[in-house]
């Protein structure tokens, strides 16, 4: 296995053909991904408006648990990543196994939080039983059956940090592929499969994350040989474990807090109308058009970063950041002017009312503002993160959005006009690329050249 790692192409790849070669396949995953989610919310909304908004409100604990599964991927992917730069044969094995048992816990915790927890979150947000009804039968089925989410979410991650990100293209879009096929059928009830309307949502969503997690695991044990995977005998390392939590939790926190946001927002929206909150989740699911390929660029970004930070390649960690950021800021300004200009047809794929159109033209112009500012706080964040310094990216993300976003949009709330409370978002976000680019120039300074 050593010569193996000796050769890994993170250390000896020109940078921009390296950062390409990695972060191409997961941008492609991730605009598949971000394609599913439309997909799935166009059929739902397809029902009724409540429907829609059901799917909304459930949204925060759903982003939770996509949350724990990302935060334990970028620990794991750390630590790994840091190992294989390092040559560190043995801590290779002990992150990748260890990381796979933290994944078995968090899905133990899920299912125990859509047994019990799904339906106080659903009425803590509102009192429509029709719309709190539908909410509570999706997260259940989608926190019970999250397995198949958690398994996917570790396997590609293990693929990403030894540069395979090719496979992970291959799994996130099998999973995507099928939710979509199943999601009418599911839904509608076509080929002789019963109607199950929001229900039917959820289970295309588990089943395609069940085939994907599946297919991840088959090709790492064939594929991945940097990695030895030992399962029989294996005892949790306490040491590895605290490795990857000290990264984990951090990130953990940081992408929960954008779950405590959209609780908030939801809401602060509830108190206008049900609409504006369907609005908001309408918007969600469009901006992972834009946020997810950024994400994918970090995910090819990261290893990167981890590795020739493990290597002591300052040269090539920077050069890494540089292209990362220019990649970023491009395709979020791509996504401002796409915003600005097609709001109505976006909305409409929704099967839009008039007041939903109302309320969401001038949302869809206004929050995507913020745009063109976060491409560089994403990648800050990411290289934060790739560092082992999660805490600054978990400062900047509890101010972003507990300490900036959330009391703007309140206090823009109470001038009684819900076009305003859309302006939180460039507020927030123009504190964060501040935030960001003081603590990022500080660890150049005092880290990164020091290497």
């Amino acid at each position: 296995m050593s010569e193996t790692i000796k050769e890994n192409k993170m250390g000896t790849m020109p940078i921009n053909k390296l950062l390409i070669t990695m972060a191409l396949p997961m941008i492609i995953s991730m605009i598949v991904q971000s394609l599913y989610n439309i997909v799935d919310s166009i059929f739902v909304a397809q029902i009724n408006e409540h429907a829609l908004t059901s799917v909304s409100l459930a949204f925060p604990m759903q982003t939770f648990m996509i949350s724990m599964g990302t935060g334990l991927g970028v620990g794991m992917n750390a630590v790994l990543s840091r190992c294989l730069g390092a040559k560190d044969n043995e801590g290779v094995k002990k992150a990748a196994m260890n990381g796979i048992f933290i994944a078995v816990i968090m899905f133990l915790i899920f299912v125990a939080l859509g047994l019990f927890a799904a339906k106080p979150f659903m009425h803590s947000q509102t009192k429509e039983a029709e719309i709190a009804n539908g909410g509570v039968t999706y997260l259940r089925i989608v926190c019970i059956c999250s397995f198949g989410f958690f398994t996917q979410m570790t396997f590609e991650k293990l693929l990403q940090s030894t540069g395979k990100t090719l496979y992970t293209m291959i799994t996130q879009s099998t999973g995507a592929i099928i939710n979509i096929i199943l999601d009418p059928i599911f839904i509608f009830g076509y080929a002789g499969v019963p109607k199950m309307g929001i229900a039917g949502a959820a289970i295309a969503t588990v089943i395609g994350q069940c085939i994907a997690g599946v297919l991840a695991v088959i090709i790492n044990l064939k594929k991945n040989h940097e990695i030895d995977f030992e399962f029989k005998g294996f005892k949790p390392h306490g040491k590895t474990i605290g490795n990857i939590l000290s990264i984990s939790i951090p990130s953990i926190i940081m992408a929960s807090v954008g779950s405590v946001m959209v609780y908030g927002m939801n809401k602060i929206l509830m108190g206008f109308t049900s609409t504006a909150a369907a609005v908001f989740g309408v918007y969600f699911k469009l901006q992972s058009f834009v946020f997810m390929p950024v994400f994918g660029l970090n995910n090819g970004m990261v290893p990167i970063v981890a590795y020739s930070y493990g290597a002591r390649n300052s040269e090539r960690l920077i050069k890494t950041v540089k292209l990362s950021m220019v990649y970023a800021v491009g395709m979020m300004i791509a996504g401002f002017i796409i915003m600005q200009l097609f709001p109505t047809p976006m909305l409409m794929m929704f099967k839009a009312s008039e007041e939903m159109l109302a309320i969401g033209v001038p949302a869809l112009r206004t929050i995507s503002i913020h745009f063109l500012f976060a491409g560089v706080s994403i990648i800050c964040l990411s290289v934060f993160q790739a560092l082992g310094k999660s805490m600054l990216s978990m400062f900047v993300s509890l101010t972003r959005q507990i300490v900036f976003l959330l009391p703007a949009a309140y206090l823009l709330s109470l001038t009684g006009n819900v076009n305003n409370v859309w302006f939180s978002f460039a507020i927030a976000e123009i504190a964060s690329v501040s935030l960001s680019m003081i603590f990022f120039l500080n660890l150049n300074k005092k880290v990164i050249k020091n290497l």
